[in-house]
């Protein structure tokens, strides 16, 4: 149960999202536009959860990194799922959008 929960909250080793960053990771929030427009870390794309399975087409190369993030990690956790079911190799749930942004 413990072991589900910590892959549900992406909560293990630790991930030196910075290094991941400089080697060309695309950073991914996955909040609303709303969200999005009142702050967001640098360079990162918008795709709202409920809308990343029609907006594939906007993450072309599975073979890249990317790190999703969102307010607390719940949304991030789905979307890393979804992605990885279409074939994503590297994806990260970066967690909430601070926290996320101190690791960077």
């Amino acid at each position: 149960m413990l072991e589900t929960i910590k892959k549900i909250f992406g909560i293990g080793p630790k991930t030196d999202y910075a290094e991941l960053v400089k080697q060309g990771a695309v950073i991914l929030d996955v909040r609303s536009k709303g969200e999005f427009s009142m702050g967001h870390i640098k360079n990162a794309i918008n795709i709202p959860v409920d809308q990343l399975s029609n907006n594939l087409g906007k993450l072309k190369n599975k073979d890249k990194c990317i790190i999703c993030y969102c307010a607390s990690g719940m949304r991030s956790a789905t979307a890393k799922r979804i992605l990885q079911s279409r074939g994503y190799k590297a994806v990260f749930n970066g967690g909430g959008f601070r926290s996320l942004q101190n690791k960077l």
